[in-house]
């Protein structure tokens, strides 16, 4: 049989060891809240074990009823950092209320009633309390596609089960007697599973922070530092997708593509603080006049893209005139005229030939862009193959006045 002091040392040395682990994640990714959340929860653990070491050492009471209280807290604390994590928040009545409830129920049933078997049930009706609570977090769809989600639901449905079955078994008096400072072969059996349990239920917290933090990598990886519209990288993840779409399906799709005019003037005359400034005001205002669906790419310097799913060449030119239109707007309003945003455009349509080569469709648009340069700038033109027949244009969108 497993002597409490045994069982208690491993529940230090385990819990102060994956607390050093959380405080290395928390102290690396600062803004990542749930970490703060979980080296508490496992430091204070380790806190509630040592003082659980005391027992028989001091007086019974004491350690019992601060060190059970310290543990529930623990267990709540964790509970909070799942709802951290999926952006939902839990009241820090929710912890307090339960250690509170929790050492108040173990005096009751130490100084007033003395029986082992009641504390044992309040005691793990406390810690499975808030585990529940975070348990549907974890099984809900999008946790579904986390393995470190699965893991952790997984554990904690068993640590449920574990203290379930914990508690019976000490009401029911299953595996003989009870005391402060022994515990009967069931019950340590009991208390090594939910060590084992709770160390997998951490380490399925982790899994789940390493997948999170892998997302935000690739997220920023796709995304313009500058302006914060998505960056070449995921203008091609997308247009090769939506090439893959229209070559299924037979839709075409637009795509637009955009060079600011007089950029280089504008950095050379008033700094690249002001050239900046301009990218940023043209990428907001060409964003407010995209659809839903649609994709505005920062491509280089002073070039963008956009992708338009399921849209005509017509359709395509109209959007580009609105998009002219606008920078137009933010030209009158700027009070220098010196620094004023202007664009060209060029509009081009997927379509059979393209194919699966996205870099056909951007060089088609770069033509149309090039030959809206040559047609005096501050304008769209669109991309008109001869070898292919495409939607004829209405004079009003053929030129901006």
């Amino acid at each position: 049989m497993l002597s409490i002091p045994t069982l208690w040392v491993v529940f230090l040395i385990n819990f102060f060891a994956l607390g050093l682990v959380w405080t290395h994640v928390m102290r690396s990714y600062p803004s990542f809240t749930p970490a703060r959340y979980w080296t508490a929860g496992c430091f204070i653990l380790s806190v509630g074990a040592g003082i659980g070491m005391l027992r028989g050492l001091v007086d019974n009471k004491i350690p019992l009823i601060t060190g059970g209280g310290a543990i529930v807290l623990a267990a709540s604390l964790i509970g909070m950092g799942i709802y951290q994590f999926y952006g939902r928040r839990l009241s820090w009545w929710v912890p307090f209320g339960l250690t509170l409830w929790c050492m108040v129920g173990l005096a009751f049933f130490l100084l007033v009633i003395d029986s082992m078997a009641a504390r044992i049930v309040i005691y793990s009706v406390a810690q499975a309390v808030p585990i529940a609570m975070a348990l549907p977090l974890m099984l809900a769809h999008a946790a579904r596609h986390n393995p470190g989600a699965r893991m952790a639901a997984t554990v904690s449905i068993l640590m449920l089960a574990t203290f379930a079955v914990r508690s019976v078994a000490a009401m029911l008096g299953f595996g003989g007697e009870l005391s402060i400072v022994a515990f009967n072969d069931v019950q340590a059996a009991m208390v090594l599973m939910l060590v084992f349990l709770s160390m997998a239920l951490n380490f399925g917290l982790l899994l789940m922070a390493i997948d999170r933090l892998r997302s935000e990598v690739e997220s920023l990886a796709l995304v313009d530092d500058l302006t914060g519209i998505a960056n070449r990288r995921h203008l091609l993840q997308r247009m090769q997708a939506q090439c893959e779409v229209s070559l299924r399906s037979g839709e075409p799709f637009a795509v637009l593509a955009i060079d600011l005019d007089g950029f280089k003037a504008i950095n050379d005359s008033h700094g690249h603080a002001a050239g900046d400034e301009c990218l940023r005001r043209f990428a907001h205002a060409a964003q407010s006049r995209l659809r839903p669906g649609d994709l505005l790419a920062r491509t280089g310097g002073d070039e963008f893209c956009v992708v338009m799913p399921a849209t005509t060449l017509r359709e395509g030119a109209m959007l580009a005139r609105r998009i002219i239109e606008e920078s137009r707007g933010l030209a009158q309003q700027d009070t220098d005229d010196s620094i004023a945003i202007a664009a060209s455009i060029g509009v081009a349509q997927w379509t059979l030939q393209v194919g699966l080569h996205p870099e056909r469709l951007i060089a088609a648009a770069d033509a149309a862009l090039y030959r809206a340069k040559k047609l005096g700038k501050d304008r769209f033109a669109v991309h008109e193959p001869a070898s292919e027949t495409t939607p004829s244009l209405p004079p009003a969108l053929r030129k901006i006045a």
